[in-house]
């Protein structure tokens, strides 16, 4: 009797234990679930927010943009002018980001008055997100819009890199915010069209010694600032004097 008595009791301490090992696995599944779901909620909700920064976006006039595969296939605007500006940039770069709000709309101006040549290097050593948003740009630059979806990814660009922002779906949606809904535009995005040239544009900051972005060359010289931040009145005057 009292060996069948010790039996039971550890019969029921052995059910106590999955017992509680059930109940705990069930809890640990309910909070990663949870997670799961305010994560995906919560990047929407980001999206959403970013996108507000497009809501009175003015779209400029077109702009022919050639691909310049002898110098890393760089997206090349206004080929005949002599003065040239070479830039550097990653679509997740946020200090490229902050060189866009000090310098972008000068060099918007420069190219939209024929005053310079500007080759953009859209490089994608970040992560596979520059990449999505590099095939984009380079499909943007065949409708002739390349500056305002240029412009435009910088004004959503997430604060955090590989964030899960710059998605097919979403890349869309900021082109269209530019005035690109074409078939053409869609199907580039989609099927990823220009990886190619974006593999050449990664694949030449070797070859001209670039190291980070955003990176300049004036008339194929490296500017190096002499401020810490990016100050417009020294990029211009760098630029006069190219």
């Amino acid at each position: 009797m009292a060996k069948q008595a010790k039996a039971t009791k550890a019969t029921n301490a052995s059910g106590g234990d999955n017992f509680t090992r059930w109940l705990v696995i069930g809890m640990v599944t309910l909070v990663v679930v949870t997670g799961a779901i305010f994560s995906v909620v919560s990047q929407k909700s980001k999206a959403n927010e970013s996108f507000v920064a497009l809501k009175d976006f003015k779209v400029g006039a077109p702009v022919a943009a050639t691909v310049d595969v002898a110098n890393g296939s760089g997206i090349t605007l206004n080929p005949e002018i002599t003065k040239t500006i070479d830039l550097w940039e990653d679509p997740q770069c946020p200090i490229c980001n902050t060189f866009e709000g000090a310098n972008g709309a000068y060099i918007d101006e420069l190219i939209r008055t024929k005053k310079a040549k500007v080759v953009y290097h859209v490089v994608s050593f970040i992560g596979n997100e520059s990449i999505s948003a590099a095939n984009a740009a380079y499909c943007a630059a065949d409708e002739g819009h390349y500056l305002d979806f240029h412009k435009a990814l910088y004004l959503v660009q997430p604060s955090l890199e590989n964030s899960g922002f710059f998605t097919s779906t979403n890349l869309l949606k900021i082109g269209a915010y530019v005035g690109l809904e074409s078939k053409s535009f869609v199907d580039c995005v989609n099927k990823a069209s220009k990886l190619d040239q974006v593999k050449a544009a990664y694949d030449s900051m070797a070859k001209y010694k670039v190291q980070g972005t955003p990176t300049v060359f004036f008339n194929g010289k490296l500017w190096e600032r002499k401020n810490s931040g990016f100050v417009l009145d020294e990029f211009s005057a760098a630029f006069e004097a190219s």
